[in-house]
């Protein structure tokens, strides 16, 4: 078969659609572009917000509109919380979140068949063994991801991924070092470690381990790869935590905490397990045992009773902060989760207001950060608009001008621009690597 890919949402999602890719080329079948003629149209949904439900239908409708004749097939996280959406779409396999080998499978016997909708959900939450899936990509990608862990317990108010992923199921450290290892000699040069909620990783052995246990065990086995986390619950970060992280030298200086509010009274209306202090803590032992870390976050406006002055001290709290860059949220109302039945629902403009109100602040943050450097070592990914893009070990963008092939290269860049979010310099003149 001609199979054709749409991926939604976050970089579970990436992994997974790379793992689908790596076993149906594994089956003989060939990758092909969704925008053209495949014979199968797969997507890899989202649910997260219902701006990501409505996306996953329309793209579903625009591939059997695109070739009607083609099977569609629809799996990931929306089908498999609301089952109840998929009568009334084009597909012709639905499926969710689990068992991604027997989706391949499927998808063979669906296109075999060509008779009624197949239709395979499971009950996320009865789900306990973590489902090991190839990792990496194909050929031609300097980052890999590497998913260590699957499911959320935390059930925050506003989430309901907990319902499409299920409870927390953790990969082995053994095979989490043979994958890192086995990716780095094939030739990627810097590992994410990605899941739901990769703080939890460990807790399902019951064995004391931590994440800190995992990370020291990949950047172990694959020492010449950058290493870089996924997003972090902050309680994650412990005097332990830093101490053990500092010593690796491939681990990338760059976390990703999970803040979502700077209000206490909020967070708690959101059932988050930490508060402002306990946040501002993370944030400090990450700069006393890392130099100009970069420290990034999610902050949601206009959440369910969110006033004015809760609001005020979100935005004081996330300059005290001083994040080097920040994904900014309007509370989108998720149909099955306790938020959305909460009082307090804030209009649309007002929560693009305060949206706008926080994106200005994220701004000025992030360019104080950026203006700081004036050489980095960046890894280099593609040449778009006629520069070569890449990232530093802090995951700050940067473009160069160069007529070398720099795809999966390592070089020291000398700064002369620094951008809207991103920098610009020129390539320091040593041997790459």
């Amino acid at each position: 078969m001609r199979a054709a890919f749409c991926t939604l949402g976050c970089k579970v999602n990436q992994y997974e659609t790379q793992a689908l890719e790596r076993l149906f080329t594994q089956r003989g079948h060939v990758l092909v572009p969704f925008e053209g003629e495949a014979d199968v149209y797969i997507i890899n949904s989202c649910t997260v917000t219902a701006v990501s439900d409505k996306k996953s239908r329309q793209t579903a409708r625009q591939a059997r509109k695109r070739a009607p004749q083609a099977l569609v097939a629809l799996c990931g996280c929306y089908p498999q919380t609301h089952p109840e959406d998929m009568g009334d779409l084009p597909v012709d396999l639905v499926a969710g979140t689990g068992d991604r080998v027997r989706f391949v499978e499927l998808v063979e016997r669906a296109w075999a068949e060509r008779r009624e909708r197949i239709t395979a959900l499971d009950d996320a939450m009865k789900r306990r063994v973590f489902e090991d899936l190839p990792a990496g990509g194909l050929e031609g990608r300097t980052r890999a991801m590497l998913k260590v862990e699957d499911g959320c317990v935390n059930f925050c108010t506003y989430c309901i991924i907990p319902y499409a992923r299920g409870p927390v199921r953790s990969l082995p450290l053994n095979a989490a070092a043979a994958q890192a290892a086995a990716l780095a000699e094939e030739g990627y040069k810097e590992l994410v470690l990605t899941g739901i909620e990769i703080s939890s990783w460990g807790r399902d052995f019951q064995d004391g381990s931590s994440l800190i246990d995992l990370v020291e065990a990949v950047c172990g086995a694959a020492p010449e790869c950058r290493v870089r986390l996924g997003s972090l619950e902050p309680r994650t970060i412990t005097e332990e935590f830093c101490r053990r992280a500092a010593r690796l030298p491939n681990l990338c200086p760059h976390f990703h905490l999970s803040m979502q509010s700077g209000c206490d009274a909020t967070l708690k209306r959101m059932n988050r397990k930490y508060g402002t202090a306990r946040f501002f803590q993370s944030t400090g032992l990450l700069r006393e045992h890392f130099q100009d870390p970069a420290i990034t976050t999610d902050m949601i406006v206009g959440f369910p009773g969110e006033t004015e002055e809760e609001f005020e001290q979100s935005l004081d709290f996330i300059q005290r902060c001083g994040f080097s860059a920040m994904h900014i949220f309007p509370y989108s109302k998720r149909p099955g989760t306790p938020a959305a039945s909460m009082p307090g629902q804030a209009p649309k403009a007002v929560k693009e207001e305060r949206a706008r109100r926080a994106a200005e602040i994220a701004s000025r943050m992030e360019r104080n950060y950026l203006k700081q450097w004036e050489e980095v070592e960046v890894l280099f990914e593609e040449e778009r608009d006629g520069l070569w893009w890449g990232h530093t070990t802090r995951y700050s963008k940067v473009g160069v001008r160069s007529g070398e092939n720099l795809h999966n290269q390592l070089r020291r860049v000398r700064i002369t621009t620094v951008g809207e979010g991103f920098l610009e310099g020129g390539l320091i003149s040593l041997a790459p690597q």
